[in-house]
């Protein structure tokens, strides 16, 4: 059994620009998943900055407010209780398009890493 607390998952910002706490990753805990859990958030009125994950698909689940994701040439707006699978290789990105933090889960698997992502310029 593993248990964990958001509450003790230091939030940092992101090459993407979203504020994370990284809740779950197999390099950092004793686990055995093919998978990375991450608590994102966006102020309103901001957007994550188009990025690729290279090896691995990702999961975006919202839990409060409401945004839109834009994958490869393709954007949908999502409330809460949305899912969306980005696939491995998309370029993507999510904007606040509420009044309140934009908070959402993002599932990655294979589990995230550094190497793997690739951050674009906005003008790209």
């Amino acid at each position: 059994m593993f248990f964990k607390s958001l509450e003790e998952c230091p939030a940092f910002v992101a090459g993407d620009l979203t504020q994370i706490r990284e809740v779950l990753h197999p390099k950092n805990e004793e686990v055995d998943v093919n998978y990375s859990l991450a608590h994102a958030s966006l102020a309103p009125g901001t957007s994550s900055v188009p990025h690729i994950l290279q090896e691995s698909s990702e999961l975006y689940f919202i839990l409060e407010g409401k945004g839109r994701a834009f994958i490869g040439d393709k954007s949908l707006d999502m409330k809460v209780n949305d899912l969306v699978l980005i696939p491995k290789g998309a370029e993507q990105y999510i904007e606040n398009t509420g009044t309140e933090t934009l908070k959402f889960l993002c599932i990655v698997s294979p589990p995230w890493s550094k190497e793997q992502e690739v951050v674009l310029n906005k003008s790209e």
